[in-house]
């Protein structure tokens, strides 16, 4: 499937080759620490199914979504709660390096390019 070109979230993660330290984990979601993060606080939540993107997402995976916002939900209000602030973002198309659907909740300075 060429959707899945490019894809670290199920090559790497999901698969278990590259190690990640869980943040909140739910039955169709993981969130953890950005592998190489970007600001001082750099979490990322993915679908634990490939989905390409939010312009992409079905009917029947509208319960992921769901579930999606949830986690996003609790660790934007953790951070909330901790550091009085945060981002919550994806990518779509040409801006989307990897080719799986993700979020990242980040707060800080910008750490790299």
């Amino acid at each position: 499937m060429t959707d899945q070109l490019d894809d670290f979230y199920c090559d790497e993660v999901l698969s278990g080759n590259t190690p990640v330290t869980a943040v909140l984990e739910t039955e169709n979601v993981l969130a953890f620490y950005h592998t190489r993060p970007f600001y001082e606080e750099h979490i990322v939540v993915i679908p634990k199914t490939h989905i390409l993107s939010i312009i992409t997402v079905h009917q029947d995976e509208m319960n992921i979504m769901v579930e999606i916002f949830g986690v996003i939900k609790e660790i934007a209000a953790i951070m909330d709660t901790k550091f009085g602030a945060c981002t919550v973002s994806t990518n779509i198309g040409a801006y989307q390096s990897n080719k799986h659907m993700h979020w990242h909740v980040h707060y800080g300075d910008r750490i790299r390019d």
